[in-house]
């Protein structure tokens, strides 16, 4: 029984995966660190938010890159939480045979390998965009795969699942997928060990009927996020992996479905869909009232209004390329206004702006948009969350409509993380 799991936050944001494990167990997951940075900007808006609400850890204003191995072997932490961008992780080989990165921002997931290799902390939870499990389009799997690989030669296991929060009983339509990583010597690895005698040293052909059963109850998401006990359309599939990552990068061609394990090299995986019995929070229960709304939130310009209209309308626009092709650029229609008994639309960074993506509500017979405190129910944190921030020189000042909405583009549910810290609890406690 563990008293406490000691964290690091990596691309700590404005605190979503702190704000939700501490909502699960605060008693228990203690963060000691965390790192954010917005490189190539003057302001660290997102920083100064996540230092004026946790300034008990020790909150690390600098790129990932420079944070030395020194300094993450100083960090004893258990668990390394965060949601890292994405980008092509394609690898190559040098001219003395070592495996190198192609692409300035690939290398941001070897920064999470780098302090693995150098904490190796008990756990890691990470999360991204669902697109992950099928980048790039023209190798759909790949990048993927190569993080796998990566983490078995660090001996450790990972789970996945991609998850929809409005399946899950939240309040926005929002697919990410989640990543579970457990070091191979862990009680919980040991325990996955004995109930499917199952070892780096194993020749056997991956048990796939008993790996349906670790996704559909054994592992960390079953329980707290689960599946209908068989595949879509019967997609599933069992690989073992390479142990040349560049063999991997070139040659790669199997599938990842949304969600999987992988052990000792090999993976499993399956496409499957939630059982479907919990309701999401619709619009209308997060949605503040006209008493509550600042005017500058409703839209009373008729160009505005009819911008919004033909961004949300069904078009076919003719397009030419540069070489003198001719095409035609088709979009699908979508309601006038979000429907208010539905939970929200995936929010963007873009959030509040006059663009097809942007919630484009009509309450009270008026048009608006949403406010800063709806955006973050969204994402179930606490109201007014990111109003303030605390500067470098430690004054408290508020923080811009544009800049809280970007916040919450970029942000997590956080109830999916609370509940993900619900069942490591569990693991760690019994």
């Amino acid at each position: 029984m563990s008293k406490e799991l000691k964290v690091l936050e990596l691309f700590a944001g404005v605190g979503g995966f702190r704000v939700g494990f501490e909502a699960s167990h605060p008693e228990f997951y203690k963060t000691k660190w965390a790192n954010q940075f917005e490189p190539g900007k003057k302001a660290q808006d997102a920083f100064e938010v996540y230092d004026y609400h946790f300034s008990d850890s020790e909150n690390i204003n600098k790129s990932i890159a420079e944070i030395t191995d020194k300094e993450f072997k100083k960090m004893d932490a258990d668990l390394i939480v965060g949601g890292f961008p994405c980008q092509d992780y394609s690898v190559a080989r040098s001219l003395t045979n070592e495996t190198g990165i192609t692409g300035k921002k690939g290398v941001l997931f070897w920064e999470i390998t780098r302090a693995v290799s150098n904490i190796k902390p008990k756990y890691l939870v990470l999360e991204n965009v669902d697109r992950l499990l099928k980048s790039p389009s023209t190798q759909r799997g790949r990048d993927f795969a190569i993080m796998l690989s990566e983490f078995n030669k660090l001996n450790y296991s990972v789970e996945w699942r991609v998850i929809n929060a409005a399946d899950y009983g939240c309040a926005q339509r929002r697919r990410r997928v989640f990543i579970f990583v457990y070091r191979n010597d862990t009680e919980f690895a040991k325990k996955i060990n004995k109930q499917f005698n199952d070892t780096a040293k194993s020749k056997k052909a991956f048990q796939a009927d008993k790996y349906d059963e670790y996704i559909f109850k054994e592992g960390l998401f079953a329980s707290q996020f689960p599946v209908k006990e068989t595949a879509v359309k019967n997609r599933h599939a069992a690989y073992e992996l390479d142990d040349d990552m560049v063999e991997i990068s070139d040659n790669f061609s199997g599938k990842v479905w949304n969600s999987g394990v992988m052990r000792f090299g090999k993976y499993y995986t399956i496409d499957t869909e939630p059982v479907g019995d919990e309701s999401p929070i619709p619009l209308a229960e997060i949605i503040q009232s006209k008493e509550e709304i600042d005017e500058k939130y409703y839209i009373s310009d008729k160009e505005k209004i009819e911008k919004f209209q033909y961004l949300r309308a069904a078009k076919k626009i003719p397009k030419v390329t540069k070489e003198g092709h001719e095409w035609i650029y088709a979009e699908g229609g979508m309601s006038p206004v979000d429907e208010l008994h539905l939970p929200g639309r995936t929010m963007l960074t873009s959030e509040g702006s006059i663009n097809r993506s942007t919630h484009f509500l009509k309450t009270d017979g008026r048009y608006r948009i949403l406010t800063p405190i709806e955006a973050e129910q969204l994402q179930s944190f606490p109201k007014d969350w990111t109003k303030v921030k605390k500067t470098r020189d430690g004054k408290e000042v508020e923080v811009s409509d544009r800049m809280r909405m970007f916040f919450m583009g970029n942000a997590l549910v956080t109830q999916i993380v609370k509940r993900i810290g619900d069942e490591l609890y569990s693991i760690e406690n019994g």
